[in-house]
């Protein structure tokens, strides 16, 4: 079974954001980049699969040249081979979802896995975009994975609990957060992923709409959180959130 996942160069969840006195984007000046954690899920899944089933995991993302150390994060992981399609511009999921189309036209995998969203613009789009322009059956936000033969069962999480669903493949499934544990890369995994193939492709090369459809106007950090109050008794505390809080 060939599986591509495609991953985002996202910034390390522990890093501190800051936003451009402009309102135009975040101040990436030492900021750590990572691979987006759901994507990483969708990276170690994958590998299970092929280790049960035995295939090719191939890596894809679509950015600048620097993404190609999150490729190699990948490569070490255990993915076969690796896709970077350049671009330099902001893209919006759209426009990410015509590339990977193009890209799964060309590769034709069995199985699309990727995070059900990137932890920078949680926009949750992009899967399910890649399946409507492929016309492939979907899960998304999937806690189990199972297959037989050419079929796939996959358990999802949903606001009412869990829900199953069964289809053939070929198939697009984005992942949640308790699928599974994302291993690290070894030692020696690193050392080979330095050998593995990471092919560059220009975006303008694949002969598909980049034209954003979105355009962010501005950003703006939350406000900073109010000082919490004491009350000396529950008649005060009602009072408060009475008259102050206005929630009864």
């Amino acid at each position: 079974m060939k599986i591509l996942v495609p991953i985002k160069r996202v910034p390390d969840p522990a890093t501190t954001i800051r936003v451009l006195p402009d309102g135009s984007g975040i101040a990436t000046d030492n900021v750590k980049w990572v691979i987006n954690p759901f994507d990483e899920i969708a990276i170690e899944e994958a590998l299970r699969i092929k280790e049960k089933q035995s295939g090719e995991v191939v890596l894809v993302t679509v950015g600048q040249t620097a993404w190609q150390e999150q490729l190699r994060t990948g490569l070490a992981m255990g993915a076969d081979r690796a896709i970077l399609v350049k671009n330099d511009g902001a893209l919006d999921s759209l426009a990410i979802a015509r590339i990977l189309a193009k890209v799964v036209s060309d590769e034709k995998p069995e199985l699309v896995l990727l995070g059900k969203q990137a932890i920078d613009d949680d926009s949750n789009q992009v899967g399910q975009m890649l399946a409507e322009m492929l016309g492939w059956p979907q899960a998304t936000f999937a806690s189990k994975v199972e297959f037989a033969d050419q079929k796939v069962t996959v358990t999802r999480e949903v606001d009412g609990g869990l829900e199953t669903i069964s289809f053939n493949l070929p198939a697009v499934i984005t992942t949640d957060l308790r699928l599974n544990e994302p291993r690290y890369a070894s030692l020696p995994g690193i050392m080979k992923a330095r050998k593995k193939e990471l092919k560059e492709l220009p975006a303008e090369s694949l002969g598909v709409d980049l034209a954003a459809k979105l355009k962010v106007k501005t950003l703006a950090a939350p406000p900073k959180r109010q000082a919490g109050k004491k009350v000396g008794s529950v008649q005060e505390l009602v009072q408060v959130l009475h008259t102050e809080a206005k929630v009864i």
